[in-house]
């Protein structure tokens, strides 16, 4: 019988009630004799800023395309359900599993003492020490292969149980209340689920979305011969242009609008790439105004390059005192952050205050305010490709998105 459902989350935050949400998920089927019979991962688009990236290793852009819990929840909720929950703490886990079905519409009463804590555990058949999962593993000489990824620690947390289960030979009795406790909980709930996601939200896991390359956005426009001259919405999309690589990087959200701004605008993919190498050419223009192109003036096209689907050969047509020169419409470079301007921070870098960075702002003679609107100059993000409400209402509004290392940047010209 597969009677043991467990379970890890990875999460943006240490607690539901703060309106933290989770990443990723996994779920490890086991059986009553120990033995793993099923494995089960996803990344989730948590809707919100990622944050602790640093404990995670997961970043915006990880989970720009996984799906949203509610997507999830019916296959994730047909693994749990009739099962006991089994975690290495669960009072964690538990809680973020509730408040995650009770967002999605579908409340699940399941907390601490609804199944089997392999941490808790711990005491009654492993040596006295520390209860970290890793100093559980080390305890049974299993190599965790990597803390803090879902499926890892899940797979860590089942090993757990099945030592629990082949050291007591009446593991059953033993935890029988709490085992009858919990598949009654399960049974008795008669939860509704809803039909299966839909084809469009399949599961993302973090190994398929770590080993994916992802070709440039460029590839998704239409092909067709190139024209004899530049498109007559080249002006449209350089603007759009000029704005996304105000960070030198296009973000997923920033690919997503460039692609759907092209589209929009008829530009085929050489098209695209003709007004790439417009963009590029300007650039070196002005890095050649005064005659000296320094390492760092250079490294920059590299980067815009990198970012446009360019090569190395395009960047030195971009340096060449003696390259095309019927572009010279092209205007790059425009923004910059002056007295007035209305700035918006949203997330929190490592090693950054940002009520510090707040004052900083206003000294400077910038407007800080908390929300998002028309009047918006810039959102600084700890993460440009952010999932927060206030980034998600700047795409909206067209407003640029900036890393704080970008925004440091601008400040620092404005001073120069």
């Amino acid at each position: 019988m597969t009677r043991y459902a467990v379970i890890d989350v990875e999460t943006t935050g240490l607690s539901p009630a703060h309106h933290h949400r989770i990443l990723e998920v996994a779920v490890v089927l086991v059986g009553d004799d120990g033995n793993l019979i099923h494995e089960w991962d996803t990344l989730v688009n948590p809707e919100r800023d990622v944050a602790a990236t640093e404990i995670h290793g997961l970043t915006a852009a990880d989970v720009y395309s996984a799906p949203t819990f509610g997507q999830i929840a019916p296959e994730l909720g047909t693994l749990l359900a009739g099962r006991v929950p089994v975690a290495h703490n669960l009072s964690f886990d538990a809680a973020f599993i509730a408040a995650e079905f009770g967002r999605a519409g579908y409340p699940v009463k399941i907390d601490r003492t609804s199944g089997l804590c392999t941490m808790r555990l711990a005491s009654h058949y492993l040596p006295a020490g520390p209860r970290s999962l890793e100093a559980c593993c080390e305890c049974i000489r299993y190599r965790l292969e990597s803390t803090h990824a879902a499926l890892d620690d899940a797979r860590a947390s089942a090993r757990l149980l099945s030592h629990y289960i082949h050291e007591d030979g009446d593991f059953l009795g033993y935890w029988s209340d709490v085992i009858a406790e919990a598949q009654s909980i399960a049974e008795a709930q008669s939860i509704a689920w809803p039909a299966l996601p839909s084809a469009d939200a399949p599961r993302v896991p973090r190994r398929t979305a770590a080993g994916a390359g992802r070709e440039h956005f460029l590839a998704r426009l239409a092909s067709r011969a190139p024209r004899c001259e530049i498109h007559p919405e080249a002006n449209s999309y350089l603007a759009l242009l000029d704005r996304a690589l105000l960070d030198r990087e296009i973000s997923r959200h920033e690919e997503d609008e460039l692609v759907a701004a092209a589209e929009m605008m008829g530009l085929a993919r050489e098209d695209a790439a003709a007004i790439h190498c417009l963009y590029l050419r300007a650039l070196g223009r002005l890095a050649l105004e005064d005659g000296v192109v320094t390492a760092e003036e250079r490294r920059d096209l590299v980067s815009v390059a990198v970012a446009l689907g360019l090569s190395a050969e395009d960047v030195d047509v971009a340096l060449d005192p003696c390259g095309p020169s019927e572009d010279e419409a092209c205007t790059v470079g425009g923004f910059a952050l002056k007295p007035g301007d209305t700035v918006v921070f949203t997330g929190d870098a490592p090693g950054l205050d940002r009520a510090d960075l707040e004052y900083q702002a206003r000294t400077l003679g910038l407007r800080v305010t908390g929300s998002v609107s028309g009047r918006t100059t810039l959102v600084v993000a700890a993460d440009p490709d952010s999932l927060s409400g206030k980034a998600r209402k700047a795409r909206e509004l067209g407003v640029p998105i900036v890393g704080h290392a970008t925004y440091l940047g601008m400040l620092g010209a404005r001073r120069s």
